[in-house]
């Protein structure tokens, strides 16, 4: 079984908040878990709030929780609120149900870890957590179909 290093997570980080500033989006605040939901890494952009840590970390811990990308998650909000209500009492508010939580795929197919990203619009926060996965030579879970 594959296992997320930390060389790969600061990769990741600082490859979605260059894609960030490429596109002028807001600032950036990135956390990358491991398969457990333990945090690797974490970066705050200047000018990002500090709760968008508890955001990111939502995202990022939530994909992992459910087994999907927070994509899907939101999707499902839209359709069985109650059903996601009742999952983020139970984890403590933990699982955040929008767009830019996405699972890490290692080359094996294992999940080893996700990407959570929050400052701009979920899909402008998924789109960076894409190419930090990219660039790290993994593949990312979105839950959007096919994703």
């Amino acid at each position: 079984m594959s296992t997320l290093k930390l060389a790969q997570a600061n990769l990741i980080i600082n490859t979605a908040i260059a894609e960030g500033r490429k596109h002028n989006f807001s600032a950036l605040a990135v956390a990358v878990l491991d398969a457990g939901g333990h945090l690797i890494a974490f970066q705050r952009e200047d000018r990002a709030g500090f709760a968008r840590y508890h955001i990111a970390f939502g995202k990022a811990w939530g994909a992992l929780g459910m087994g999907f990308g927070t994509r899907e998650l939101t999707d499902r909000a839209a359709k069985f609120p109650t059903f996601v209500t009742a999952i983020a009492m139970a984890s403590q508010g933990r699982m955040i149900p929008s767009p830019g939580g996405v699972l890490i795929v290692a080359a094996d197919g294992d999940v080893i870890g996700a990407v959570g990203i929050s400052g701009d619009t979920g899909v402008n926060d998924e789109a960076c957590a894409l190419a930090g996965i990219a660039a790290a030579g993994l593949s990312g879970i979105t839950g959007a179909a096919g994703h």
